[in-house]
C-alpha cells in the first residue's frame, strides 16, 4: 500500500516536472507572437473614454478567456485525430489578420483624405463593434499561440501536452491584459502621482511624463499592432505553404520583411475581394 503511494508520488513528481520543462520551452517558443499579441491587444483596447477603459478592457479580456476554453480542448481533439486540419485553419485565420490589418491602413488613408465621418449613433456602434473585432482578433492569435505550443510540446507525453499548453494559454491571458490594462491607465497613475507631488518637484514631471507619454504610447502601439497583424498573418503563409517557404529561401531579404510582405499582398488581395462583393451584392 505504502509502496503504491510512493509511485503515484514519484509520477505526479515525474509529470510536475516534464510539465515545468514543457511550459518553459513553449514560452520561448510563443515569445515573438506573444509580443504581437500585447501590441495588438493594445492597439485594440485604446481609443475609447477614459471611463470605458477599464470596461472594455474586461470585455475583451473575458472574450479572450472563453476563445481559450473553446480553442484548447478543440486545439487537443484535432492534433489527436485530425492533425490535417490545424494548417487549413491557421490559413483562415492567416487571412483575417491581413484583411483586418489593410482595412486598418485603408481607413486610415481614407480618414486622412477626408472621407469618413463620424456622427454620435455611429460612434456608439464603434464600441460595440471594436469590442467584437478584438475578440475575434484573439480568437485567431489564440489558435496561433496554441498550436505553437503544441507544436513544441508533442515529444512529451498527452497529458503533459494538455497541462503545459493549457499553462501557456490562460499565462498569455493573463499577462497580455494585465500589462494592456497597465499601459492605459497610465495617464491615471500619472495624474494621482502630479496631484501628490510638490510643484516643479522630479516626482511631479515624472507624472507629467506620463500623461504626457500615454498617447505616444498608444500612437506607436497602433502602429505596431497594425504591423504585428501583417507579421503574424504573413508568417502563418510563409511558413504553411510550401511555395511561399520556397520562394523566402530564395530571396536575399530578411525573414520579418518577407512575412511583412507576404501579408501586406495578402492583406490587400482580400481587401480588394470585400470591396468587389460588397459592391456586387450590394
Amino acid at each position: 500500500m505504502t509502496g503504491g503511494l510512493f509511485a503515484i508520488l514519484d509520477d505526479i513528481t515525474i509529470l510536475l516536472d516534464d510539465v515545468a520543462v514543457a511550459t518553459k520551452v513553449s514560452i520561448k517558443k510563443t515569445a515573438g507572437i506573444l509580443g504581437d499579441d500585447l501590441a495588438v491587444n493594445a492597439q485594440k483596447s485604446s481609443g475609447f473614454a477614459s471611463s470605458r477603459e477599464l470596461p472594455v478592457l474586461y470585455a475583451i479580456s473575458k472574450g479572450s478567456f472563453k476563445n481559450k476554453l473553446l480553442i484548447l480542448p478543440v486545439a487537443f481533439l484535432l492534433s489527436a485525430y485530425a492533425p490535417y486540419t490545424i494548417v487549413p485553419i491557421l490559413l483562415i485565420g492567416g487571412l483575417y489578420l491581413c484583411y483586418e490589418a489593410a482595412e486598418k491602413i485603408y481607413h486610415y488613408v481614407e480618414q486622412k483624405m477626408g472621407k469618413i465621418t463620424t456622427d454620435k449613433k455611429s460612434k456608439t456602434l464603434t464600441e460595440y463593434q471594436k469590442i467584437k473585432s478584438a475578440i475575434l482578433t484573439d480568437f485567431v492569435l489564440s489558435i496561433e499561440i496554441v498550436v505553437l505550443t503544441l507544436g513544441s510540446v508533442l515529444e512529451y507525453s498527452l497529458t503533459t501536452q494538455i497541462v503545459a499548453t493549457s499553462i501557456v494559454a490562460m499565462l498569455a491571458t493573463a499577462g497580455v491584459y494585465g500589462l494592456v490594462g497597465i499601459i492605459i491607465r497610465m495617464d491615471d497613475v500619472g495624474l494621482y502621482i502630479v496631484q501628490n507631488s510638490e510643484k516643479n518637484s522630479y516626482k511631479q514631471k515624472f507624472g507629467l511624463s506620463l500623461i504626457a507619454g500615454l498617447p505616444k504610447i498608444i500612437k506607436a502601439l497602433t502602429i505596431i499592432g497594425t504591423v504585428a497583424m501583417l507579421l503574424v498573418g504573413g508568417g502563418i503563409f510563409s511558413h504553411n505553404i510550401e511555395t511561399i517557404h520556397h520562394i523566402s529561401q530564395m530571396v536575399w531579404i530578411y525573414p520579418v520583411l518577407f512575412d511583412l510582405a507576404v501579408g501586406a499582398m495578402v492583406g490587400v488581395l482580400c481587401l480588394f475581394a470585400v470591396k468587389l462583393g460588397s459592391k456586387i451584392f450590394d
